[in-house]
């Protein structure tokens, strides 16, 4: 048995033991767990277990937290499906069966009493959330004509290139199918409106319940089609003008400062890295969330930016997040204090510093 596959027969025999009430999908608010949930929430619904309103996970909160268990509690699921959004000890809703679908390093490991963990993260190439997805999709029944989802996803993350490279038996039909150009105009609109300064991805949900592939999403005239390209062209008018800020240098990092309320920080690293190609590229973001700065780290040349970022960690307080996600792609978000001790240690003068 394949990887996957062996991830799919394990997320079948775990959400079997789910209860008779509706399951709930949570997912992350980009374009890997926006796709990993709408492709998990219509298999679920295919194999009869209809979940009720997928939960975008979104800015600075945690399925974890105590509001979000609440929420949950009130709604008395059969099972979770949490996916994209990390991997971590501790019961998100205790008594509830649930399953963790997810490919980021995890933070700790919870106990089996707590959750199924579906994790890609040890597989080689590590696969997206949203591809983990498919193959528990297909695990629960037919889902061939929802592989486009699974796409979206692995552009999302990997960019076409990588993508192709290393899921080739995914991408090329998708390619033949759907255009590579509509697949990446897709995942750029669904993005769009998380890094939006409203930060609400339940428009691009919506279309990713509904479509039939990308076409529906790119050529889409309804309400929430447009939505996407009003979140877009607003997320192109801050990037543009946080391009033009010149980077700071300490060492092997480059830094690209913005103050901006739209998500911009993770597109300003990456594209600082082609011109910066031996920096680690942090693109930092004071005007995301009052009292953090968020940011986020990419590199051509430091294959594991966790690694790196933890090994230059400041001391952090409590409702710090750092050094998260791939490592490839990580970042954080951070109070004002530990960021000023951060890039104090990183190197940087006074110019760094968030007042």
């Amino acid at each position: 048995m394949t990887t996957l596959a062996a991830h799919g027969a394990a997320f079948a025999r775990a959400t079997a033991g789910f209860g008779p009430d509706a399951p709930v999908v949570l997912c992350h608010d980009d374009a890997d767990g926006l796709s990993a949930g709408a492709l998990l929430a219509r298999a679920l619904a295919r194999a009869g277990r209809s979940p009720g309103p997928v939960r975008v996970i979104g800015r600075g909160a945690s399925p974890w937290s105590a509001p979000i268990r609440d929420e949950l509690a009130a709604r008395r699921p059969g099972g979770l499906v949490v996916t994209d959004l990390g991997v971590q000890a501790g019961a998100i809703l205790p008594g509830i069966p649930t399953v963790l679908v997810d490919h980021h390093v995890p933070r700790s490991w919870p106990d089996p009493s707590e959750a199924t963990v579906i994790s890609g993260h040890a597989d080689t190439p590590i696969p997206t959330s949203s591809l983990l997805a498919l193959a528990c999709a297909t695990a629960l029944g037919a889902s061939e004509d929802l592989a486009w989802l699974a796409g979206i996803g692995l552009v999302g993350d990997l960019g076409e290139r990588r993508a192709g490279s290393d899921f080739p038996d995914i991408m090329g039909p998708l390619r033949k199918a759907h255009t590579a150009k509509a697949l990446r105009e897709a995942v750029s609109l669904v993005n769009a409106p998380r890094r939006s300064a409203s930060g609400d991805a339940t428009p691009a949900l919506r279309l990713l319940l509904r479509a039939t592939g990308p076409a529906d999403i790119v050529g889409g005239t309804d309400p929430e089609a447009a939505a996407l390209q009003a979140a877009r062209a607003e997320v192109k008018a801050a990037l543009d003008a946080a391009r033009s800020v010149p980077p700071l240098f300490a060492g092997p990092v480059a830094l690209i400062r913005c103050a901006s309320p739209c998500q911009i920080h993770p597109l300003v690293a990456q594209s600082w890295t082609g011109r910066l190609r031996r920096q680690v590229v942090i693109g930092a973001n004071a005007g995301f969330r009052s009292g953090y700065v968020h940011f986020a780290a990419r590199s051509a040349a430091v294959p594991d930016l966790i690694t790196f970022l933890q090994e230059r960690a400041p001391a952090l307080g409590p409702d710090d997040q750092f050094a998260q996600g791939h490592r490839r792609a990580t970042g954080g978000q951070v109070r004002v204090e530990t960021w000023n001790r951060f890039v104090a240690g990183l190197g940087f003068g006074p110019e760094a510093q968030v007042p």
